[in-house]
């Protein structure tokens, strides 16, 4: 079988509001993407609008899972998806436009660049040079740098950008770890699955993006979260190198 080129992937709950207009944005940006809806079972029907949605657009998949069970454990699932599914890349990105589908062509692009080795993970970066952040308040923006450098010092992570979920990687690179190993079923997800494929010698580059705060709906983000990740990434720091499933790239 073929290698279908690039898989976007979408956790939702209750994003009803943004979805339709996302997902011609999208397309409008990557015309060749596939579009991965991972829905919990949103009240307000996310997921029965992309199954009737689906029946016509053959670029639109569905997974459907009972309740809320986390964003991490949703990318996981996309991850897993794309690599029984034979895709090269695959994208994971909000579904509440924080996240501008314009950067798309840039971030897949840098995969694998005219000049230089090919990228194994590529970062929307608010960090980087030319980076922003657009309509948190001061103690979001806080937090948030607070978490990256803890990481960065903590896990010896190459990336300035440690909990930006805007990423492309490399499903074949993905298919070296144990992706069911990992512990984390939340947003600290985003900062174990760095470490891992930092020991799996990943090549990874951050591209600037401007990150906007939601104009609709309600965050899913919350202190529990942020203190979980705190504690993950200390564990992990503890634990020293992960255990990895090695293959062939």
């Amino acid at each position: 079988m073929n290698a279908q080129p690039i898989l976007i992937a979408l956790a939702t709950y209750n994003e009803l509001e943004n979805l339709p207009n996302l997902l011609r944005e999208i397309w409008e940006a990557i015309p060749q993407a596939d579009v991965l809806v991972i829905d919990d079972n949103s009240p307000d029907g996310t997921g029965r609008w992309c199954e009737r949605y689906a029946a016509e657009e053959r670029r639109l998949r569905v997974m459907h899972r009972p309740c809320k069970m986390g964003l991490g454990s949703a990318i996981l699932g996309a991850l897993q998806y794309a690599a029984d599914h034979n895709y090269r890349f695959v994208v994971t990105m909000d579904a509440d436009f924080s996240h501008r589908p314009n950067y798309l062509p840039e971030l897949i692009g840098a995969m694998e660049p005219v000049v230089g080795p090919a990228t194994d993970v590529a970062i929307g970066s608010r960090y980087v040079k030319d980076g922003r952040i657009e309509g948190w308040p001061w103690y979001r923006r806080a937090m948030s740098r607070a978490i990256n450098l803890y990481t960065r010092w903590l896990l010896r992570l190459p990336v300035r950008d440690c909990s930006s979920g805007f990423r492309c990687y490399r499903v074949g690179v993905l298919e070296q770890l144990d992706l069911h190993g990992l512990s984390s079923t939340g947003y600290s997800f985003l900062e174990e699955i760095l470490w891992h494929l930092k020991a799996a010698d990943a090549r990874f580059v951050e591209i600037p993006i401007t990150f906007f705060d939601r104009t609709r709906g309600k965050s899913k983000i919350n202190w529990r979260e942020a203190a979980s990740a705190v504690l993950l990434i200390a564990r992990l720091a503890v634990a020293g190198k992960p255990a990895l499933r090695r293959q062939a790239r």
